[in-house]
């Protein structure tokens, strides 16, 4: 369902990630250099991968998970909402290296301008920003 432009609702099954992909490099190609698109799609990837996973968006019926992306002056922003979880709650680790998982919010803390996490009665969502100058920062911080 596409009740907007830049937001649509998937329901909370792993097909969701890569249609949740291809639908926001679709909206966004175009609009900003092929290197930050990559790094959104990489983001909004792991996070709706997190709604389906480890939220009851993804434990019930095809539960929803709601996505939303604007372009802003700061940067593109985009918002992944789902139905919260009664057993489980957002945290961001630094996972080993040998870790199968547990990479989503830590690439959201290292790619992202700002990132944030809200929870109500309704559910719960995940947000950031990727601003094009943090982007070079951060590849040069690699780079040393």
């Amino acid at each position: 369902m596409l009740t907007g432009p830049g937001l649509r609702q998937f329901p909370g099954e792993e097909r969701s990630v890569s249609e949740a992909r291809e639908w926001a490099r679709a909206l966004l190609e175009g609009r900003m250099a092929a290197p930050l698109l990559d790094d959104v799609v990489l983001l909004l990837s792991e996070l709706v991968t997190n709604a389906v996973t480890h939220s009851d968006s993804g434990s019930t019926k095809a539960g929803p998970v709601t996505v939303q992306v604007s372009c802003e002056a700061e940067g593109v922003r985009v918002e992944v909402r789902d139905s919260g979880s009664t057993t489980s709650s957002r945290t961001m680790r630094v996972p080993d290296a040998d870790d199968d998982g547990g990479r989503g919010l830590w690439l959201v803390d290292l790619l992202a301008t700002a990132w944030g996490a809200d929870q109500d009665t309704t559910g719960g969502s995940v947000w950031f920003r990727v601003a094009e100058h943090v982007r070079t920062e951060v590849i040069q911080t690699w780079r040393s």
